[in-house]
């Protein structure tokens, strides 16, 4: 529209006008940036890939919700050894101060957060927990859904062999036993409340031939309403011991790694209550880089990524 060239203004900018030259010899460093004046109360930790999926720690300041001042703490990797490395450069005193982390159900973040915070507070992230639930029940489906195929190959393979042509059955809303499981990942991922019409169809059919999925997808929904429920932690936890109590006596494979799991974080998961606290706000600053990301294409030079990551949020 002003006659500029894209590519000229965009080195122009670079080497001149940001003072990228200035600032990558005084203050970049390849493996880690932190910036202490960030540092709050209430902290989030979570990993994102840069480029080429290249790791990096990311550790964010809730207060700032998203905006400048929220970045305390950008870390080339995710091993433990080196972010403990890193977090531990920011002020003593400061970390200290820090009451809560909100934090995905890795091992390693945990760990992280211990030994850097440790007067924190550490809350898994009750959508990372629901999400390993979904993700059983959608692996529970997924099995049927090979059963399925293995038996419609099977028939077809008996039809040539007696010389007759394979005609599937079709359930009432027109799908093949396969097509029915195959269409059924999005309605065994969400809420009933929020299926189509014809979602709702597809739906009872399905928990209707297979009635192992309805129970699993009925407790994956009663995990999700003890989560709404605004309700003291000693209640939640009681709540919470009469619902693997249901899931154990599904009896799934699929299941035993989610309560496994549950159980051994669940001090962290039933922190939630006191506060309510999510992940999401470090799972929006990974939206807002990969957002940023996309605009350039991918990133070709990380060091100018970064001073651009630091100029609008640290």
């Amino acid at each position: 529209m002003f006659g500029v060239d894209a590519g000229l203004l965009s080195r122009q900018y670079k080497l001149h006008l940001s003072n990228f030259l200035d600032w990558k010899e005084e203050k970049y460093n390849s493996e880690f940036m932190l910036f202490k004046q960030n540092l709050g109360t209430h902290l989030s930790i979570d990993e994102t890939s840069l480029s080429q999926g290249e790791l990096y720690t990311i550790v964010t300041n809730k207060a700032a919700k998203g905006k400048n001042g929220s970045l305390v703490a950008i870390i080339r990797g995710v091993k433990s050894e080196n972010v403990i490395f890193a977090l531990s450069r920011l002020p003593e005193n400061k970390r200290k101060m820090v009451q809560e982390m909100t934090l995905d159900l890795s091992p390693t973040m945990k760990l992280i957060s211990k030994k850097c915070f440790p007067n924190a507070s550490l809350v898994c992230d009750r959508f990372h927990v629901q999400r390993l639930m979904n993700e059983a029940v959608n692996d529970l489906r997924i099995s049927y859904r090979w059963e399925a195929i293995d038996l419609e190959n099977a028939e077809i393979q008996l039809g040539k062999e007696i010389g007759q042509r394979y005609i599937p059955h079709v359930f009432p809303n027109g799908d093949t036993r396969r097509q029915l499981l195959a269409r059924s990942r999005h309605i065994v991922l969400k809420n009933s409340a929020k299926w189509t019409n014809s979602q709702t169809q597809r739906a009872e059919i399905l928990f209707e031939q297979y009635p192992e999925i309805k129970k699993a997808y009925d407790v994956s929904i009663e995990l999700a309403q003890i989560y709404n429920l605004k309700i003291k932690k000693e209640i939640a936890l009681t709540k919470f011991a009469h619902w693997y109590n249901k899931v154990d006596k599904l009896n799934c494979k699929f299941f035993k790694s989610v309560i496994q799991t549950m159980q051994n974080n669940y001090r962290d998961i039933i922190n939630y209550f006191d506060n309510r606290s999510t992940n999401a706000s470090a799972e929006s600053f990974n939206a807002k880089i990969k957002a940023f990301r996309s605009q350039f294409r991918g990133v070709r030079d990380i060091p100018f990524f970064i001073f651009r990551l630091a100029k609008l949020f640290a």
